[in-house]
């Protein structure tokens, strides 16, 4: 009885928020709505006794996913008055921490590599379960976690200087210096082109 009471509880509140999330003219308050859907969705894996995919749906699509989304809209809506290098005394902080997270994989590949072996689990009796999910993971997966986990950063990072403003002067060099490499010279007027 209480399990059907708290499955329609959920269920309604992720059928709210997903209304919500259609209604909603701002796009900030609609990925808000969205990440009310994702935890409902959550509560009511829990409720199916899944606490693996409920966490997962709770760190992945309600945190991470929805973090870049978030990002993207505010990207999206930058103010055309700031100049374009405001940000130009991080640019030090930012090697450095680079050069610390450089350090830090050395380090987490050189731990991998001297951690004593660990004994073999019983597979029958922990299959599927959170505990030992993540004792795989941060055991013998360790190292191609850490280097996925790199991997996103960097696609991170990539974006964010993909989606930086460039003024119109060295927008126009970028697309001239394009079109000379693809031989298209010529096309430099067309009104497709032009800026």
């Amino acid at each position: 009885m209480i399990t059907s009471a708290l499955f329609f509880l959920f269920a309604g509140l992720a059928i709210a928020c997903a209304i919500s999330l259609v209604y909603h003219k701002n796009p900030l308050y609609s990925a808000i709505s969205l990440v009310g859907v994702l935890i409902s969705l959550a509560c009511i894996y829990v409720m199916l006794a899944a606490p693996f995919i409920a966490a997962v749906q709770i760190l992945i699509y309600a945190g991470a996913i929805m973090v870049l989304v978030v990002f993207v809209i505010m990207l999206l809506n930058l103010d055309d008055d700031k100049p374009i290098n405001r940000l130009r005394h991080l640019y030090v902080f930012g090697g450095i921490m680079g050069v610390v997270l450089l350090a830090q994989t050395f380090f987490i590949f050189y731990a991998v590599n001297r951690a004593p072996k660990q004994a073999v689990v019983d597979t029958t009796e922990t299959v599927g379960n959170t505990l030992s999910i993540g004792a795989g993971m941060y055991t013998e997966y360790l190292l191609p976690v850490e280097i996925v986990g790199i991997l996103l950063l960097m696609a991170v990072v990539g974006s964010v200087m993909l989606a930086r403003r460039l003024e119109q002067p060295q927008l126009e060099l970028v697309v001239d210096s394009e079109l000379e490499k693809r031989g298209e010279g010529e096309l430099e007027d067309e009104y497709r082109i032009r800026l």
